[in-house]
């Protein structure tokens, strides 16, 4: 067995489980459009959004391979998210968590079943606590994450 057929298989399966949960391209660009939307209007997020994304077109696209990549394995996502979300500056847990009810939100409203919506919760709390964490490291280095802990289990 090759490494590259294990991989193919692999990336197989993950896709025909979400497919079988009702997760594929067409979910996704609902979930996209839908999520988007509701940040544009956000009082917190949408300044943000706005100031940073100049054409929504090409950004939209972006979103929704990243968000086949995490739930299909589609591949079809190369980018840097922890750079970019480092790069707009000054975000912090707080616009995070307004993400994630977001997100929540609009997944209550599209997704076919919770089966569904969890696979896309789960992605999402992975990614903002990846996130927040890299942009703390970011700011104070491994000691600033250390602190912040210690200060959390006093």
């Amino acid at each position: 067995m090759t490494e590259a057929s294990y991989a193919e298989r692999a990336r197989a399966k993950k896709t025909a489980q979400a497919n079988a949960l009702g997760i594929d391209d067409a979910l996704i660009s609902n979930l996209v459009e839908t999520f988007y939307g509701a940040i544009r209007g956000d009082p917190l997020l949408g300044p943000i959004f706005a100031s940073h994304v100049a054409d929504w077109t090409p950004h939209l696209a972006r979103m929704k391979d990243f968000w086949a990549s995490v739930t299909l394995e589609s591949g079809r996502f190369r980018g840097n998210p922890m750079a970019k979300h480092i790069a707009v500056g000054g975000l912090d847990k707080l616009h995070f968590d307004r993400w994630l009810v977001l997100w929540n939100d609009t997944l209550d409203e599209v997704a076919p079943n919770d089966a569904a919506a969890q696979v896309f919760r789960e992605a999402a709390e992975r990614i903002a606590s990846s996130l927040v964490t890299g942009i703390k490291v970011q700011r104070g280095g491994l000691d600033e994450i250390s602190n912040q802990k210690e200060k959390q289990s006093c």
